[in-house]
């Protein structure tokens, strides 16, 4: 899954990596956790100074587009409950962003304490909404009268059950944050799902997107021109026909109307792959709008399998032939 070999770099990617980065934080998130990972897997270390939490995933694309951080890492995309709807909302709504990277982190929780904080005794804990629903199974088994509160980050939680005076008693989080803050498991690797993974993207200001590897995805947000039958599978089709295969796609409400909604969708190839190039220009020809989020490596390393009639040198040898008769 991690590439060993250090990938060339252009001049951008260098000058990404070496400014500040953000990262929705606080220090002791999954997100600070797979911003490690990622400047592992690149084969560059950080230090505090030169990397930034905060506190919402809004604020990390602030900065980003104010300049105050080069770049900044947030979730997306999370295998049990989908799309994070706060970037992808953030991302359609705000300043033109681009994706130049992602990061795959399995994602595993553990019940944390005060020191002296038995099992039995724990009436109320506090977590993320997102992590309160990866252990919602293991809670009413094992707790079923305790109290669960969503709100903040998971290392947030740790923090707030540090707090000798904390309304709370544990925290459900990830080791790191437990660890960070002092406090002790009651258990650990509670999650209902043991295989549970999400994504996030590292995020920059608009620019050439990252050189293609042949293993990409690329993400757009779509707005259909008007809500008609078979609007949706208009824009799909423009995909189909290139045979782009899809990899996610999800509806969100466009927030000017009821029963209004624009799609988020990430698909395998590039930009610079001649499928995709055709694909995105027949959406910006059949869509109200068209937001292009970047073509960026794929973190699992998955090269997608392009059938015969939809490679580049299908594209160049039916032009050829068109020029031929022209």
């Amino acid at each position: 899954m991690v590439c060993r070999s250090r990938p060339h770099r252009s001049s951008t990617d260098r000058d990404r990596l070496n400014a500040v980065l953000g990262y929705f934080g606080p220090e002791g998130t999954f997100t600070h956790q797979a911003l490690v990972t990622y400047l592992e897997r690149e084969g560059d270390s950080a230090s505090a100074e030169e990397i930034r939490p905060y506190a919402t995933v809004g604020g990390v694309l602030d900065a980003v587009r104010s300049g105050e951080v080069k770049a900044g890492l947030v979730p997306i995309e999370n295998s049990i409950e989908g799309g994070v709807s706060a970037t992808i909302d953030n991302l359609s709504e705000g300043r033109p962003l681009i994706i130049v990277a992602e990061v795959l982190l399995p994602i595993q929780f553990g019940l944390y304490v005060r020191p002296g904080t038995t099992l039995e005794g724990i009436t109320k804990i506090i977590t993320h909404p997102h992590a309160a629903a990866q252990v919602r199974g293991w809670v009413s088994s094992h707790l079923p009268g305790a109290e669960v509160t969503t709100e903040g980050s998971t290392a947030a939680a740790a923090a707030e059950v540090a707090t000798p005076d904390s309304a709370f008693d544990a925290a459900v989080c990830a080791d790191v944050a437990g660890r960070l803050y002092g406090l002790e498991p009651a258990a650990r690797d509670i999650a209902d799902n043991t295989d549970a993974v999400t994504r996030f993207v590292l995020v920059s200001k608009p620019g050439p997107p990252p050189p293609r590897t042949g293993h990409d995805k690329t993400s757009v947000i779509l707005h259909m021109r008007e809500d008609h039958p078979g609007a949706l599978r208009d824009m799909l089709e423009q995909f189909a026909l290139r045979g782009v295969n899809l990899c996610r796609l999800e509806s969100r409400p466009a927030k000017d109307k009821l029963g209004n909604y624009y799609f988020s969708i990430d698909a395998e190839g590039h930009i610079s792959d001649a499928r995709m190039a055709e694909a995105l220009g027949g959406l910006h020809r059949t869509c109200k709008k068209i937001d292009f989020l970047g073509s960026y490596p794929r973190a699992d390393r998955t090269e997608p399998v392009v059938q015969a009639g939809y490679r580049d040198s299908d594209f160049t040898r039916a032009a050829t032939w068109l020029d031929g008769l022209r």
